[in-house]
């Protein structure tokens, strides 16, 4: 064996080919597969094209022997942050994971296995390195649709401890919330399974919105997005300790009379979170808002006078759908000249220039559209919510529209208030589902704006700063 790792060194390629192609036959016991695996994990970082393939055949030969023996070495690598970690996780993505099926036997107790060795080698990733951990978990049977929801509450904590839950939110570091942001997409695909929001909402309301004032813009976006698309899977116990937060930032964005415009974005987020949110408590609403809804709870609270947060709430309405309604009639004012500018275009250059900014006013208007739809109905003293899908958020794809009824068919049923989940199952809405997932990742590549590995972030080991 000695002699084995000796030839390895050996200046020249052949002998060290030839000993490469010779370690899985000396694979006989436990003790031998794991040091011959830990030695070839090493020699992924050979520069020689030839000399690589050999060590990923001999590595694959070894895997099929010992799968157990043979990983735990080499995500060692990755877990101790080697200089070949990178190298061990490529090979990992590109010969391994693909095979899990033929190499995973048998399937529970082996998923279980790998599982938790990759637990212990995201303490120290990349935002990029850690999504293909999370979409390799996901592919396994142990956290299929048939899982039970303890599995899927197993991955959110894997996430819940990228997001770094546990620290205080620190608003001048960008990392943090970047990393937060982007792990609360990751997680809504789980969300929608059956998976629990519950700390990710308690943080945006007891660490974030006391400063989120302080917030950069863009920043401020990207977290009500992740808010209101997480709503319609909040519980009801959430969405109560949620509600007050959201009407405090409807009332900060929401003018008191017309105005030249709004941020029309962070309206269509909040007012989006809301419905959804009241839909599952309704009679919150009567103190935050004025409404006399009765479920016949103490928390009604219909015998207190709340008939000045009604009027403050309903002025607010109508000043935002007048401002939207005079910016709507402009933007589509503006709609019309989009064709008449691409067709006079001299340069492709300007052609798409000119289509993006169309698709940015297309993308304006289903906004202004969404907010006067979901507006109209909180005038009512007693507001239907909205609780289904009836409303899709301006930048997540748009749904095709339904072939026309056949006679017989059965009306789809208007959104009712009460604490039914929006989505039984939690399925469904994949187009919309992808997008979001996609999202949290656009622009992590290395070199640009995006989540990055670093070293020592509080003692942790781990950083998603800037690469």
């Amino acid at each position: 064996m000695e002699a084995m790792f000796d030839l390895v060194d050996m200046e020249e390629l052949a002998t060290r080919i030839q000993a490469i192609r010779g370690f899985p036959l000396l694979a006989k016991d436990a003790e031998f597969v794991s040091k011959i695996a830990d030695i070839l994990g090493q020699l992924l970082a050979s520069e020689e094209n030839v000399e690589r393939d050999a060590v990923h055949k001999a590595l694959m030969s070894l895997i099929r022997q010992d799968v157990k023996s043979s990983l735990q070495p080499l995500f060692k690598h990755v877990e101790s942050g080697s200089e070949i970690r990178e190298k061990v996780i490529c090979f990992l993505k590109d010969k391994v994971f693909p095979v899990k099926a033929e190499l995973l036997k048998p399937q529970a107790q082996m998923e279980r296995y790998i599982t938790d060795l990759i637990k212990k080698s995201v303490l120290d990733v990349t935002g990029l390195e850690f999504k293909l951990f999370m979409d390799f978990l996901r592919s396994l049977s142990i956290f299929g649709d048939s899982a039970p929801r303890e599995s899927f509450q197993e991955l959110i904590e894997i996430i819940q401890a990228q997001a770094d839950l546990d620290a205080q939110f620190n608003v001048s570091d960008n990392d943090h919330i970047e990393r937060w942001t982007s792990c609360m997409y990751m997680a809504l695909p789980i969300f929608m399974r059956g998976g629990s929001s519950s700390k990710f909402l308690n943080y945006f309301v007891k660490q974030i919105v006391p400063v989120f004032d302080k917030i950069p813009e863009e920043k401020k976006l990207d977290l009500l997005k992740t808010i209101a698309a997480s709503s319609p899977y909040a519980t009801a116990q959430d969405s109560r300790q949620l509600l007050p937060t959201v009407v405090q930032l409807l009332k900060k964005y929401m003018p008191g009379k017309k105005v030249e415009d709004i941020n029309h974005n962070y309206v269509e987020c909040l007012l989006y979170t809301f419905h959804h949110l009241a839909h599952k408590t309704p009679n919150t609403t009567n103190s935050l808002c004025g409404y006399k809804i009765v479920t016949g709870q103490p928390s009604d609270r219909l015998g207190e006078d709340f008939s000045e947060h009604h009027k403050d709430f309903t002025e607010r309405l109508t000043g935002t759908e007048e401002t939207v309604r005079a910016a709507s009639k402009r933007q589509t004012q503006g709609m019309a000249d989009f064709n008449k500018a691409i067709s006079s275009a001299k340069t492709e250059e300007e052609k798409i220039k000119i289509k993006s900014d169309q698709q940015k006013s297309t993308m304006t208007m289903r906004a202004y559209n969404n907010i006067l739809a979901m507006a109209q109905p909180l005038h009512a003293k007693s507001p239907l919510f909205i609780g289904d899908k009836k409303i899709t958020l301006s930048w997540m794809e748009q749904p095709k529209k339904p072939a026309a009824t056949t006679a017989g068919a059965k009306r789809p049923q208007p959104a009712t208030n009460g604490n039914t989940s929006a989505n039984k199952k939690g399925r469904g809405d994949g187009a919309g589902r992808n997008q979001l997932v996609n999202r949290a990742f656009e622009g992590l590549s290395r070199g640009g704006r995006g989540i990055g590995r670093g070293r020592g972030r509080g003692g942790r080991g781990r950083g998603w700063g800037y690469r």
